[in-house]
């Protein structure tokens, strides 16, 4: 039973190390943590990494890129049974919309993520969306500890239903690179995501700067904390541009007619 279950762990908890860490996540997640050691490292920041049993310097972005696997499935699977008559580009969208960076990033902060996050204070000035990395990394750390089933009930419920008004949501436009993808597909136009250089600001965090092109011409670049980020200023941009630019918009247009009479069979 599960209240028989709380129990039993609220009176183990006063026995236990670490007793703030395991009630903090418990009350995140819904889940007892099991192995608190992956939590410990969902919970450190690149900017502040530690020394594993090896040695080697650890941090949570492993935990992050499974994380991350973790929520895309979860959500894809959620929205394809709640909106059985919807197109892929909708289910692609909203997707979008519930996992981007932004949205963990604000859940995290509700949760108060960045209090147990260890990292770099000066990171913490930046736009560097470390409780929405610290998101994904719990993710990871919760499948890898307690499974799929785990992490889809806190993904769905803990996530989704606490936090999202889906009416709302799919009411807003606010995934640049999906619009733009969108765009891209229904003009029949190629485009191309480039990572064009990897910076540190003047604090060394690390920055990301990608570059765009459609039908092989340059649209624009931008840049952000994460890869991700960097791929949505840049669409946005480029957004911008085909809106308000008649005469680029023309030049990709051109361009793309061209490359398809090129490839027509003779």
């Amino acid at each position: 039973m599960t209240w028989l279950s709380d129990i039993i762990a609220s009176v183990k908890l006063l026995f236990i190390k670490d007793r703030e860490l395991y009630a903090f996540l418990h009350g995140v997640t819904g889940w007892w943590p099991r192995r608190i050691d992956l939590y410990k490292l969902a919970l450190i920041h690149r900017s502040k990494p530690v020394r594993g049993d090896d040695g080697k310097w650890i941090n949570n972005e492993r935990l992050e890129f499974l994380g991350d696997a973790v929520l895309d499935l979860v959500v894809a699977d959620f929205l394809y049974k709640t909106y059985p008559e919807q197109s892929e580009g909708f289910l692609t969208n909203t997707r979008a919309k519930i996992v981007q960076r932004e949205s963990l990033n604000r859940i995290g902060s509700i949760l108060h993520i960045d209090t147990h996050v260890r990292a770099g204070a000066h990171s913490t000035s930046h736009n560097s969306y470390i409780c929405g990395n610290a998101m994904e990394a719990i993710v990871g750390a919760l499948y890898l500890d307690r499974g799929y089933r785990a992490a889809e009930r806190f993904i769905v419920y803990g996530i989704i239903k606490a936090h999202f008004n889906l009416d709302e949501l799919i009411a807003t436009e606010q995934n640049h690179k999906s619009r733009l993808i969108e765009w891209t597909q229904k003009f029949r136009v190629p485009i191309d995501y480039e990572l064009l250089d990897t910076l540190y600001d003047e604090e060394n965090n690390i920055v990301f700067k990608t570059g765009i092109t459609l039908a092989g011409i340059y649209a624009a670049d931008g840049i952000g904390y994460s890869k991700k980020e960097s791929h949505q200023n840049a669409s946005r941009k480029v957004l911008e541009r085909l809106e308000h630019d008649s005469d680029f918009r023309n030049r990709v247009m051109s361009a793309r007619d061209h490359d398809a009479d090129t490839a027509a069979p003779l």
